[in-house]
């Protein structure tokens, strides 16, 4: 917690109802009046989050006592970026498909933004906004999916039990 009782998580991570607009999918897309989500919310849904230091991920006590504690031995990075992704534009659009996982989907920001959306329990969707530093989990069984931001660069480092949390049910490879 930081100061006068801020949680720090919501410097790096914001939640909000996302609108039914087909616009680009690297917008915002608030409702209007916007609708903002509580990181309590999302930890009712199963969303579990963190506020790391992603400058000392290789060495961080912190990372390491979560990584134990949640049986985590699998890591592995992504950069998802038209210069770093290759098949970037099949790519972005495999992500944006909704899916779900079987095992949980722990994701580590470690530089850049994008956007997790989630359906909470009456179809609506979530967009989790994370930025360097947010760490999420993303419970088994919850749909969701994946498009950066308007700054078009994230940096994410995997993290499960094993590699098989990179292949989602729906059969579309997404790293």
């Amino acid at each position: 917690m930081g100061s006068l009782g801020k949680d720090d998580r919501e410097e790096v991570i914001q939640a909000w109802y996302m609108d039914d607009s087909d616009e680009d999918q690297r917008l915002p897309h608030h409702r209007d009046p916007k609708e903002f989500v509580s990181l309590d919310k999302l930890a009712e849904l199963g969303v579990l989050s963190w506020r790391l230091d992603a400058d000392i991920y290789e060495t961080d006590e912190e990372l390491k006592k979560i990584r134990e504690a949640r049986g985590y031995s699998y890591m592995d990075f992504c950069e998802v970026c038209p210069e770093k992704l290759p098949n970037y534009e099949e790519k972005i659009k495999n992500f944006f498909e909704e899916h779900l996982h079987t095992d949980e989907e722990i994701r580590y920001c470690v530089a850049g933004s994008g956007y997790f959306d989630v359906r909470d329990r009456n179809e609506a969707w979530i967009r989790i906004w994370v930025k360097k530093g947010a760490m999420i989990v993303l419970p088994a069984g919850i749909y969701h999916r994946f498009t950066l931001d308007s700054d078009n660069y994230i940096k994410v480092h995997f993290k499960g039990a094993c590699s098989t949390i990179l292949t989602p049910n729906c059969n579309q490879m997404v790293n």
